[in-house]
């Protein structure tokens, strides 16, 4: 349990950590929080040659709430937790962050760091997609605005680029009619998404005018249920509408198989987890 030896560097701006990323993109890590970083360089699962301490960067830190939604990819899963303004316009973001891990791991973990990594099971790609999030990203080339929907790619693999820097998650402030939830299938040992499922839902006159799911846990990587979001559009939010949008989204689900779950014991926590995720917005 002793990493391979590294240097260390704490980068002092931004573009301190993009010029150390660019001397060397292959061998080099950023590092915030740590709590997937530190355990892997300890099974020396990673060997960096150089390790980038991101943690003093201010650019990085911070939550305003404004016309837009801006949430710097440092900002802690406790500060994301704890802040009222956000969780006025954004409640989702309240009830993720109450969900994850425990409180040393929500004091230290970071936001930019969950969905960097793009853990199969972590709770913020899913949040980020329902509330079609965009991703700033910035490299020696400048910036550029990646979304949510498009920014996980695999099993820990994402599109951003070994030099890049995730600097900030952009979200459109929502309509006050608008309706939240996240929900999860916690692994009883690691606290991680077995299936987690975040829905942001409209409802006018009666019917569903906008819909998002985001799913996190079931397959390689989170993804957006394009197809049960498309069926709930222009419908009353009923049970059989409900029942028929949680079996689409299972349906979309290619899932994974693990010595706790199975991939259809997957498959089914999807659709049921769409379905009380849905049916919960329904009675609000």
């Amino acid at each position: 349990m002793i990493p391979a030896s590294f240097d260390y560097v704490r980068a002092t701006s931004l573009a301190h950590a993009i010029g150390l990323l660019q001397n060397d993109p292959d061998g080099s890590k950023l590092v915030a929080g740590g709590h997937t970083l530190i355990p892997t360089l300890k099974l020396r699962l990673a060997s960096p040659a150089l390790l980038i301490d991101i943690g003093g960067v201010g650019e990085l830190k911070g939550i305003e709430v404004a016309d837009r939604i801006r949430i710097g990819a440092l900002t802690t899963h406790a500060e994301l937790l704890a802040s009222e303004p956000l969780r006025k316009v954004l409640p989702i973001f309240n009830q993720a962050a109450d969900l994850i891990a425990d409180p040393q791991v929500r004091n230290r973990g970071t936001i930019g760091g969950s969905l960097a990594n793009a853990d199969p099971a972590a709770d913020w790609p899913a949040v980020a997609i329902a509330v079609n999030a965009e991703l700033e990203l910035a490299g020696p080339g400048g910036r550029r605005h990646v979304a949510a929907k498009d920014f996980f790619v695999d099993i820990m693999t994402t599109a951003l680029e070994l030099d890049e820097v995730l600097v900030a998650i952009h979200i459109p402030r929502p309509d006050p009619g608008l309706q939240f939830r996240y929900r999860k299938i916690r692994h009883p040992a690691s606290g991680y998404a077995v299936v987690g499922v975040a829905v942001s839902l409209r409802r006018r006159d009666g019917t569903v005018s906008q819909a998002t799911i985001g799913i996190t846990g079931a397959t390689g990587h989170a993804f957006r249920a394009d197809s049960a979001s498309a069926h709930l559009t222009g419908k009353p939010l009923s049970s059989q509408n409900i029942a028929r949008a949680a079996a689409l989204a299972s349906e979309q689900a290619d899932c994974l198989s693990d010595g706790y779950a199975s991939a259809d014991y997957r498959k089914h926590l999807v659709k049921t987890e769409v379905a009380r995720a849905l049916t919960s917005l329904s009675d609000a």
